[in-house]
């Protein structure tokens, strides 16, 4: 695939939606370009390829532009169908699609917008001090997602299966970014720890390790495999 073939995927660092899709693309072996966006800034240029405003954006070799990570994400899947990343039968893409949709929804709304909204968000928006009741919430209900994705890991080799799939992606990308704020006690879920440290370990997961925010630095360890 030449240059000219490569797709360009607008992204922010530490959003998780932006995340997954980048690991699709990687594991699947998809060239593609990283142009940073900040989205609450509404740039006029970006606002042409989504009107709606959110990440992540990807435009295709041709100029045809696809929005909404799901949506990217089974497009990808379609047109590049080796490795899937959604399973082989049915009832096995209902199972990743279930897992995934739990964090992409519930886990974001319970956990990852309340507490990296008010820890990292606010501070690059300038909009207040950060709220300490939503953020102790937040951590509150981190430990029983945690032990949920504690369970499933103990149960098989991946979280949606036999195989790695867009559960294990979609689970990966939102705790890679409380990893990085340093939030994850991985010590308390040792098989999710070791889970996390297999997908952790896999090279798509590199160009999300070299991820750097101004301003706000990696935790310790989001870099060490042996973490």
């Amino acid at each position: 695939m030449s240059i000219e073939e490569r797709r360009t995927l607008y992204h922010f660092p530490l959003c998780p939606f932006s995340r997954k899709v980048r690991l699709v693309l990687f594991e699947k072996g998809i060239p593609y370009a990283l142009v940073q966006e900040t989205p609450w800034l509404r740039r006029p240029d970006f606002l042409k390829l989504n009107p709606l405003g959110d990440l992540p954006v990807l435009v295709e070799p041709d100029g045809h532009v696809l929005t909404n990570h799901q949506a990217i994400c089974e497009y990808l899947n379609e047109v590049f169908p080796v490795p899937t990343m959604l399973g082989e039968t049915a009832r096995g893409r209902a199972e990743i699609r279930r897992i995934a949709n739990w964090f992409d929804t519930s886990f974001y709304m319970d956990v990852f917008k309340p507490l990296v909204g008010e820890r990292v968000y606010k501070a690059l928006k300038g909009s207040g001090a950060p709220n300490s009741l939503l953020i102790r919430a937040a951590r509150e209900n981190l430990k029983n997602y945690m032990g949920y994705v504690d369970w499933l890991a103990a149960r098989r080799s991946y979280l949606g299966g036999r195989n790695l799939s867009l559960a294990d992606l979609t689970v990966a990308a939102h705790l890679s970014v409380l990893d990085y704020l340093g939030e994850m006690a991985w010590e308390n879920y040792p098989d999710a720890k070791l889970w996390y440290a297999k997908i952790k370990s896999r090279p798509a997961f590199s160009s999300l390790l070299n991820d750097k925010l101004a301003g706000i630095m990696p935790s310790e360890t989001y870099t060490d495999l042996d973490f």
